[in-house]
């Protein structure tokens, strides 16, 4: 059952914490600081984030499915239990390979 806020000292299952939306991108917050965020994204298949960059390092582990991840031109395919880490200021892009969930951790300094 997806949950609507994520308090302290309470056990969560990731997978279970966000759900998917037909032809979109599902994101939820699970904190937002000054030193950094954790966010789940629940993308449908097909979906993805446009290259862009971001001015601090982002690390997306994969907690269910398959993903293309485009790091400065090179692609990457993910699944379930991997994890790669987007340095800060280098194009990257995201694409669901099948319907897949992540969670991103931006790490700011």
């Amino acid at each position: 059952m997806p949950v609507k806020a994520f308090d302290h000292s309470k056990i969560y299952n990731l997978k279970e914490s966000v759900s998917y939306a037909q032809d979109s991108v599902v994101s939820k917050i699970i904190r937002k600081k000054e030193a950094g965020n954790l966010t789940l994204f629940a993308f449908d298949r097909g979906q993805n984030l446009s290259e862009h960059t971001a001015p601090y390092d982002a690390i997306v582990e994969v907690i269910e499915g398959k993903a293309k991840v485009t790091i400065d031109k090179k692609e990457y395919l993910l699944q379930e239990g991997d994890f790669i880490i987007m340095p800060a200021n280098i194009p990257h892009a995201l694409e669901a390979v099948t319907q897949f969930k992540m969670l991103l951790v931006m790490i700011r300094g």
